[in-house]
């Protein structure tokens, strides 16, 4: 018979792809987790991993059954989610993927109004890009992620919380800041930084702008950051500009603010939302964590009728 310790052990044993490291997140000895899948492939007469590789991947039965052992194992999760509803308990571990574009901005707002109202909630957050959020989601290793959408992915939920303007910043000597009228037309040129490949917020400003790159760039070197506020202090010190969400001038001082401008022929926007598995059980914990961040974001940037929503995939 199958037992839900066995499907834990190949779960973990294909999120880590190495028994040893399956073992020790296990808690138990590599013997004894490899003797308990040993014992389930014997019982159910198919072989789960392909051993003979380097790291070990499953067959393609064994892929099948991994998955299927998720649901499964997220489904369990949801019996003792219905018993602490019922009690009105809120406990738990919440594990929390953000992206480096929103976490400096966003996380100080709220998250510790939500820790503080709900003290037994252990609380775990990871800064990753939006593709290596979508990849531990997809393997249990986090729960729910905070990124841009829509990402188009059929078994990750989106719930959208709100819809920031992408603003402009330029240097403070930048044409820019004498001209009446700024377009989109303006920024698609050379002398515009950008995040390195990966971030979700580059490839929305690509898209915004039809950036296609230059061999005749006017900026001083070539550089792609990896985050926002380095983009920022280049354009301050070497020229040029580059786009930054609305969030992020909230905090910035009165002097560094007046280098942000808004386009005048359109108000691009991004859409923020919570994102998790269809399998995922802990629904009380999103919903509570959605509520906070919806308490902390001005009002008008949860309507997304403000302007226009451009996409990033």
């Amino acid at each position: 018979m199958i037992t839900l310790t066995q499907l834990e052990y190949i779960v973990a044993v294909d999120t880590y792809r190495h028994f040893g490291k399956a073992a020790e997140a296990c808690f138990i000895t590599q013997p004894t987790l490899s003797m308990q899948i040993k014992k389930l492939e014997e019982d159910m007469e198919i072989i789960i991993f392909d051993r003979s590789k380097q790291p070990l991947i499953p067959t393609d039965v064994g892929v099948r059954i991994i998955e299927q052992a998720r649901v499964v194992l997220k489904q369990a999760d949801e019996i003792n989610n219905i018993v602490k509803d019922h009690k009105n308990q809120v406990s738990g571990m919440l594990r929390i993927g953000i992206i480096p574009t929103l976490a400096p901005y966003l996380l100080p707002i709220f998250i510790g109004a939500y820790k503080k109202k709900y003290p037994n909630i252990f609380i775990k957050v990871v800064e990753a890009t939006t593709e290596n959020i979508i990849q531990l989601i997809n393997k249990d290793l986090i729960d729910v992620g905070i990124l841009v959408t829509p990402l188009k992915e059929e078994k990750i939920i989106e719930k959208p919380v709100f819809y920031e303007e992408m603003l402009i910043y330029a240097n403070a000597n930048h044409k820019l800041h004498t001209q009446k009228e700024i377009t989109v037309k303006d920024i698609a040129t050379p002398e515009i930084w950008l995040l390195s490949d990966g971030h979700c917020f580059r490839d929305q400003v690509v898209n915004l702008c039809s950036y296609l790159g230059t061999t005749d760039s006017q900026l001083p070197f070539h550089f792609e950051a990896g985050s926002l506020e380095t983009l920022m202090n280049i354009v301050d010190r070497e020229g040029g500009l580059t786009l930054i969400p609305e969030l992020a001038k909230a905090t910035m001082s009165q002097k560094r603010a007046y280098n942000v401008m808004s386009f005048t022929n359109m108000k691009p926007l991004r859409e923020v939302s919570l994102v998790y598995s269809r399998h995922f059980a802990k629904h009380k914990l999103i919903n509570l964590l959605l509520n906070e961040m919806r308490e902390v974001v001005p009002k008008e940037l949860q309507d997304p009728s403000r302007g226009t929503i451009v996409e990033w995939k």
